[in-house]
């Protein structure tokens, strides 16, 4: 049987290499090179909208990276502080010094059934045309992203140079502790592996998807969308965005190593936290999505190593050449952060850690047990 099964795994990532759109390559990235301003008489305006709940330790870094943006447009920056108790508006003023372009709309308690992140963007939005009026396109980023200098400018070339109506980055996340670095490459590897990029930038398909540290969205097309009243229920709203904007325009979805996310994980029940949040939606709830879910995890991921362990002298090889497989196709995530190849090996022990955090986000779900965005509960229509 366990031979039977290392085939089952052997054959599973002959697939992946060869028919999941190339997404272990990693090579949907958004080129780190100096866009040419004068090549464009002009430049739309745009407005980055930034929600944040008790980011006073983070929001100011982040301010500032949005303020040195070279981007030859008007651009105008608005924090939405979310009923923050820790001093977070004041941080971002502090950060902006007397900067005209930073604007801090004060949030409202949620209703209706709206998702926190989900309403806080929507109240910015509210305020464009007092704050930022004329605005073509928005750059909705969070609040521990540090964008470099240029990292504007190259996002709104991407968007006109390919008529893009969404251009969306998933942001190179913080990988410098013990449970970051076997986690965190993991986290990107399933990402992609789930919504392969390549797929998600071809208007032919139906794969759609976005990252929510760092989406730049043409404005007219989301407010024919509805703008995001369609999404005020949605746990994973970068997702969602994404399926909106599809549906109407074209997507683009790409790594970086110059927009970063700011946010440690320095403890396994710091990843643990993000997992769950969204892990049970990600599976639409369903019980039996879940089961499949844990089995294909198992049958890819864990099977090659039991197999070496329990199986006999052919079920033993072929374990190995899925387990090889595996840490090939690993590979360039781990180069884009920073691991040896040989790291790869390891991806069994963080697969097994991710099924379990999906375990237990399913588990929370039918306990009762919220698990809202930011210490925010949504909050179902009266």
């Amino acid at each position: 049987m366990m031979s039977f099964l290392a085939w089952g795994s052997l054959a599973a990532w002959g697939y992946l290499l060869a028919l999941r759109g190339g997404f272990w390559r990693a090579d949907q990235r958004l080129a780190d090179v100096d866009v040419d301003v004068t090549r464009r008489r002009r430049w739309p305006p745009v407005a980055a909208l930034v929600p944040a709940r008790d980011e006073a330790k983070l929001i100011g870094k982040a301010v500032r990276g949005l303020l040195d943006q070279d981007y030859p447009g008007p651009f105008q920056i608005v924090v939405i502080d979310d009923e923050s108790g820790d001093g977070t508006a004041q941080a971002a003023a502090k950060a902006a010094g007397d900067s005209p372009r930073l604007h801090v709309v004060r949030g409202r308690p949620l209703s209706h059934g709206w998702s926190g992140k989900a309403a806080a963007l929507a109240q910015g939005m509210a305020q464009l045309d007092r704050v930022a009026p004329g605005t073509e396109y928005l750059l909705f980023t969070d609040a521990d992203i540090l964008h470099d200098p240029r990292s504007l400018r190259r996002l709104v070339a991407k968007a006109l140079d390919d008529d893009r109506d969404l251009v969306s980055l998933m942001v190179r996340l913080r990988c410098e502790g013990r449970w970051e670095r076997l986690l965190i490459p993991a986290f990107v590897f399933f990402f992609q592996k789930l919504y392969p990029f390549a797929w998600v930038n071809d208007s032919a398909r139906r794969t759609a998807a976005a990252a929510g540290g760092c989406m730049l969205v043409r404005r007219t097309v989301l407010e024919d969308a509805g703008g995001l009243e369609p999404l005020r229920h949605e746990v994973i709203d970068d997702v969602a965005l994404g399926r909106l904007i599809h549906r109407r325009g074209r997507v683009w979805l790409g790594l970086t190593e110059t927009v970063r996310s700011l946010r440690p994980y320095d403890r396994l029940g710091d990843v643990w936290r993000m997992v769950t949040r969204t892990a049970y939606a990600q599976l639409g709830y369903s019980p039996g999505l879940l089961a499949a879910t844990v089995a294909g995890m198992v049958l890819v991921y864990l099977v090659p190593v039991l197999a070496i362990l329990f199986a006999g002298w052919v079920g033993k090889a072929v374990g190995l050449a899925a387990w090889i497989a595996m840490a090939r196709a690993y590979a360039p995530t781990l180069r884009l952060y920073g691991g040896k190849p040989v790291s790869g090996l390891l991806l069994p022990v963080a697969a097994l850690l991710y099924t379990l955090m999906t375990v237990d986000a399913a588990r929370r779900h039918w306990m009762g047990v919220p698990t809202p965005w930011k210490g925010r509960r949504p909050v179902e229509p009266a």
